[in-house]
């Protein structure tokens, strides 16, 4: 129910106090069948002109797709007219919808390479995030090859074949680091390779399976329902990574969106929207119908607001305060002190270095993520519950599994300084599904996290693949 959701340009915010990564920097998208000649260095621009694409095949392609981007989902119409059969064979219009949907607002910088059939350039998207695309198109003019990255970032490393493989590059990311790769069997995983599988970890943003397998429960027990109206307001509103905390106080979307934006692109006040509306207790309960072997870490489980102002407002006071009360104290303290703080005394310039991770968070164990991720699954076969499954798989977080071989992956990653989570659930073409799942945190520095996200996901891949055999 969006029909008056305001129109607005995407944002999202790089700012060290955002909790979520959304892996833009690890979307790649590419096909065999890309010209092979070296592309020339493209004339620049004279200053204070506009960039243009060149009259050229790929050119004309980069300007269409442009276009479309700001009107995604494209339909896989247009997108058959205008890439080339052999690509699609291998990133369906699924996927590539999947990763279009969080670069939205898309604006061209400049041109760094052309030929003919060739084309490098650097854009703007979500007011903020610069992307390097590369773009090949074959004999007929259709797009062949297709490259996303984060202008400047690390290129990913190979995919290790080894399990040792697997371990070292994990390793190599943070002093502390938790992983599982399992299978998944009904409601059990089953384990196929572990690093201290059991232990809890802090989650960033990973915290919001919690929340959407508490909506699912809701909507199941028919006191929700997916096209249901939520009101955007100050009270929910909060920090980035998202774009509803942009939105004029009482902007209504529906419950599926609200849901959509949560996971899709790690929407902040999504997340704090639907805790509002379930309750906080009720996503309690999902932590332990879910199999969470501690819960009581996440008690009382906390708003991305909250988070927040417990890490920027007054700090480190009203952290300490916090963390030398029980859940009862906590909770009081959350009603009537944190929860009033408003957003813009908060300073998030001064975030850049972990504060208090393994005390003020969301945490669970690889082995929790298998079973949330087992209890989605077996939800999503419900009936009134099949939208589970769009939501999870429209952000891949950057797996590009072989779509021959395998179904659309479901991902939810988390980070804050310090801290960076990846999990995901990849079903093979035959049936068996796989949850791999990485917790990297380092309490005494920030992480690396373009070249680490890169890492992990190259890590997870190889590990995906030798679980599969």
């Amino acid at each position: 129910m969006n029909s008056n959701r305001p129109p607005r340009a995407a944002r999202r915010a790089r700012a060290a106090a955002t909790t979520a990564v959304t892996l833009v920097t690890a979307c790649t998208i590419a096909a065999a069948g890309c010209e092979s000649s070296a592309p020339k260095p493209a004339a620049r621009a004279a200053p204070g002109a506009a960039a243009s694409f060149p009259d050229t095949s790929a050119g004309r392609q980069a300007r269409w797709l442009i276009g479309a981007v700001a009107h995604s989902p494209i339909p896989d119409s247009a997108i058959d007219a205008h890439f080339d059969s052999r690509f699609l064979a291998q990133i369906p219009a699924s996927r590539l919808n999947s990763t279009f949907a969080v670069v939205r607002g898309l604006r061209l910088d400049s041109i760094t390479q052309s030929t003919p059939g060739r084309l490098a350039f650097v854009v703007t998207a979500n007011h903020g995030l610069r992307l390097a695309v590369t773009m090949a198109t074959d004999a007929h003019g259709l797009i062949s090859g297709l490259l996303l990255r984060q202008a400047g970032a690390s290129r990913s490393p190979a995919v290790p074949a080894t399990w040792a493989g697997v371990d070292g590059m994990i390793h190599s990311v943070a002093p502390r680091v938790r992983f599982l790769v399992a299978a998944v069997h009904g409601n059990t995983c089953q384990p196929v390779h572990a690093i201290d599988a059991t232990a809890p970890a802090p989650l960033g943003s990973a915290f919001k399976l919690y929340v959407l397998d508490a909506l699912a429960r809701a909507i199941a027990a028919g006191k929700v329902r997916w096209n249901q109206p939520l009101t955007v307001t100050s009270q929910v509103k909060s920090l980035p990574s998202g774009i509803l905390q942009d939105d004029p106080d009482g902007t209504r979307v529906s419950v599926r969106q609200v849901a959509t934006d949560m996971i899709s692109i790690s929407d902040n006040t999504a997340a704090n929207m639907l805790i509002a509306l379930l309750g906080r207790s009720a996503v309690e309960a999902a932590t332990r119908a879910s199999g969470m072997a501690d819960p009581a870490l996440d008690v009382p489980f906390l708003t991305t607001r909250e988070l927040f102002v417990l890490k920027l407002h007054d700090w480190p006071k009203l952290a300490t305060r916090y963390l030398a009360l029980g859940a009862a104290g906590r909770q009081a303290l959350l009603s009537h002190n944190v929860d009033r703080v408003p957003l813009t005394t908060l300073p998030t310039a001064s975030w850049t270095g972990p504060r208090d991770i393994g005390s003020v968070e969301w945490f669970a164990s690889p082995a929790d993520i298998c079973h949330v991720f087992a209890s989605l699954a077996a939800q999503a076969r419900q009936p009134g519950l099949a939208p589970l499954a769009g939501i999870l798989e429209r952000n891949d977080g950057g797996m590009s599994l072989d779509p021959g071989r395998w179904r659309p992956v479901w991902f939810k990653g988390g980070s804050e300084p310090g801290v960076l989570t990846l999990s995901y659930l990849a079903t093979t073409r035959t049936g068996q599904a796989y949850v791999a799942s990485v917790l990297a945190e380092n309490p005494s520095a920030p992480l690396a996290q373009d070249p680490a996200v890169l890492t992990l996901t190259a890590a997870v891949k190889g590990a995906l693949r030798l679980a599969a055999g």
